[in-house]
């Protein structure tokens, strides 16, 4: 299963990791120098989650990242679920 909300569309990103040395401006020393970069994933926090819905009078279960989670709060489970795709078709009706 892909690590990806389905709420907010986010999955893992890349990047890099900078390795420096030396001793800063401020502390003395003649500045950092960058000495390599490294690769490296960003993973978004994702959560399974059980999530009331009212107007359906049942719990969902979802995977979703934190972000979702705020949406779900503010928005209302109902109306993003239903956004997202996650409801039943059933459900909806």
């Amino acid at each position: 299963m892909a690590r990806r909300c389905p709420i907010t569309g986010r999955g893992t990103s890349s990047g890099q990791q900078i390795a420096r040395r030396g001793l800063p401006k401020k502390s003395g020393g003649i500045g950092l120098k960058t000495t390599g970069h490294t690769k490296r994933k960003f993973k978004v926090n994702i959560q399974s989650k059980r999530v009331w819905v009212p107007e359906l009078g049942r719990w969902v279960r979802v995977r979703v990242s934190t972000r979702g989670l705020k949406q779900i709060d503010r928005r209302g489970a109902f109306v993003v679920l239903r956004e997202a795709g996650l409801l039943p078709r059933k459900a909806e009706r």
